[in-house]
C-alpha cells in the first residue's frame, strides 16, 4: 500500500497488479467502477468520465435498456440467480475501449463477467462503511438490488466486501471525501491524464 495526498491508496490481490499494470499501459483501457449499492458508482461515473474525457457507459441502464424491464422487474419475475445470468450475459456482450463503467452491485458474482471486466480494464472499488450505505439506501423495494428475501443490508456488506476486494486493483474510500476528491483520486491511481 502506497500514500498519496493524504489518503490511503489500497490495491486488490498480487494476482491482478499484472493485469492493472497491463492496462495503464494502454490509453484505451476501461476503468470499473464496483462496489455496494448506493456507494455512488454512477454518480462518480458520469464525473469521472467527464473529467477524463471518456464515454460512460452504467451496465444496470444497459441491463434495462436491453432486457425492456427495470432491475426490479427482471428481479421480481426471473428471480435472484437469473437475475444473475443476464446480468453477466450483458456484462460479456460489452465489447468496449477507453470508457468509464459503472456496474451493478451484485456483477460479483459473476467470475467470467469480472474477468471480462479486468481483462479490459482497471478495476476500482468505491467503498463505503456500512452505517453510510445504510444511510443512503432509502428504496430497497424497488432499487432492484439481488437480495434475497429476508437478508439484511448488513448481510449483503459482509458478504459482497470480500468479492469487490478479490477483483478490485484500487480501492477508493469515498467517505467524507468530495466527488470532486473521489475523481481526482481515481485519475491519479489509474494514472490518466
Amino acid at each position: 500500500m502506497g500514500q498519496g495526498a493524504g489518503s490511503r491508496e489500497e490495491r486488490g490481490p498480487k494476482t491482478q497488479r499484472a493485469r492493472k499494470k497491463r492496462a495503464q499501459r494502454s490509453k484505451d483501457a476501461n476503468i470499473v467502477l464496483i462496489g455496494m449499492p448506493a456507494v455512488g458508482k454512477s454518480t462518480i461515473g458520469v464525473l469521472l468520465a467527464k473529467a477524463a474525457s471518456r464515454d460512460f457507459i452504467d451496465t444496470d441502464v444497459f441491463i434495462q435498456a436491453r432486457e425492456g424491464r427495470s432491475l426490479q422487474e427482471i428481479i421480481d419475475r426471473e428471480g435472484l440467480e437469473e437475475f444473475c445470468r443476464i446480468e453477466a450475459r450483458h456484462i460479456l456482450s460489452l465489447a468496449c475501449r477507453g470508457k468509464v463503467m459503472a456496474t451493478g452491485g451484485s456483477v460479483v458474482y459473476s467470475e467470467p463477467a469480472m474477468k471480462h471486466l479486468g481483462g479490459c480494464g482497471v478495476i476500482v472499488h468505491l467503498t463505503l462503511d456500512l452505517q453510510a450505505i445504510k444511510k443512503r439506501l432509502t428504496n430497497l423495494d424497488s432499487r432492484g438490488i439481488v437480495m434475497a428475501p429476508g437478508k439484511t443490508i448488513d448481510l449483503l456488506y459482509e458478504e459482497r466486501m470480500p468479492l469487490y476486494r478479490q477483483y478490485a486493483d484500487f480501492i477508493v474510500n469515498c467517505g467524507e471525501k468530495t466527488h470532486e476528491e473521489i475523481v481526482a483520486e481515481i485519475i491519479r491511481m489509474v494514472k490518466i491524464s
